[in-house]
């Protein structure tokens, strides 16, 4: 008789994994994100409003006329006019740009202007006391004040306006990269990585930087709602873009002394800016709950 092999594929089971991973679908998403799908669809809203504002019925925003000073809300002035007689509606569509721009404007260069402070000042020990005072320094300084006196030094436009929020800006984000930066040095990766020989740079490029990467785009997010209403700040007390120009700010401050009797002046912009705000501020915090493995879920 020959001995027979056992059959040893029908006696061997493949393992099935304990937890069955499920494909994210955009309803699952929605479900498990909903901070991320309402501040994204806001936004977009805002984004769409602002590039497409000359299609959405509205006229010259700058466009005076006497006549026509102070309408109420109507179907022909939809946001109701101002004192100098210009269309609300028209201007209100038109500061869309304005804040978007240096909402994300600030919120990228602030974001790389500190990612590389923080990077070099939390590897590099010989530098980070230096560069951390004068981080120190500069935010000791409350940062509306430090916007209102470098606008003072310069002209009002908008490109003054994003460089001065930015400067405000940038120390809170680098240390918030270094603090990232001083706990990835000393992880057991980077430790290899010194020990084989890898230059600073490599290092801080392949091993460092990605790792930052999750805690400044969260940031990033709140950086632009900052940079929003810091911007409205400065132009509603005349520190800010000039007065031609039609940003949220500049419209409540030319209906704050008509406020009391004529509200929707400053009611229709200050609705627009805290609208986009609170959806910048759910997309923030939607990206923190997503990239943050510590408060993530399990799917």
């Amino acid at each position: 008789m020959t001995a027979h092999s056992p059959d040893t594929s029908a006696s061997i089971d493949v393992a099935e994994p304990a937890v069955v991973r499920r494909r994210m679908t955009p309803l699952r998403f929605v479900r498990r994100y909903p901070t991320i799908t309402i501040g994204t669809v806001i936004l977009f809203a805002v984004v769409f409003i602002a590039v497409f504002a000359p299609f959405l019925g509205t006229t010259d925003p700058t466009a005076i006329s006497t006549r026509l000073r102070t309408r109420e809300p109507s179907a022909q002035f939809w946001f109701g006019t101002d004192m100098l007689g210009r269309d609300i509606y028209s201007r209100v569509l038109y500061g869309t740009r304005v804040s978007l721009i240096v909402g994300f404007s600030v919120a990228i260069l602030a974001s790389v202007g500190g990612l590389i402070i923080g990077l070099i000042s939390g590897y590099l020990r010989k530098v980070d006391a230096i560069l951390m005072r004068v981080m120190d320094g500069i935010m000791s300084i409350p940062s509306i004040l430090l916007a209102v006196a470098l606008m003072a030094l310069t002209r009002g436009s908008v490109g003054n306006v994003i460089l001065a929020i930015t400067i405000a800006e940038i120390p809170r984000v680098s240390r918030l990269v270094r603090g990232v930066v001083l706990s990835l040095r000393e992880q057991p990766y980077v430790d290899a990585a010194i020990a084989s020989g890898t230059s600073t740079p490599v290092i801080i490029v392949k091993h460092i930087l990605p790792n930052t990467l999750a805690p400044i785009i969260v940031q990033a997010t709140y950086i632009c709602a900052a940079a929003m209403i810091t911007e409205a700040i400065l132009s509603f007390i005349g520190a800010g873009t000039p007065p031609i120009i039609p940003s949220w700010g500049n419209i409540m401050a030319e209906g704050r002394a008509l406020w009391q009797v004529k509200f929707y002046i400053v009611l229709f912009p200050a609705l627009f800016l805290s609208v986009t705000v609170l959806a910048v501020n759910l997309l923030g915090d939607g990206l923190r709950d997503a990239l943050d493995p510590r408060l993530a879920k399990q799917f």
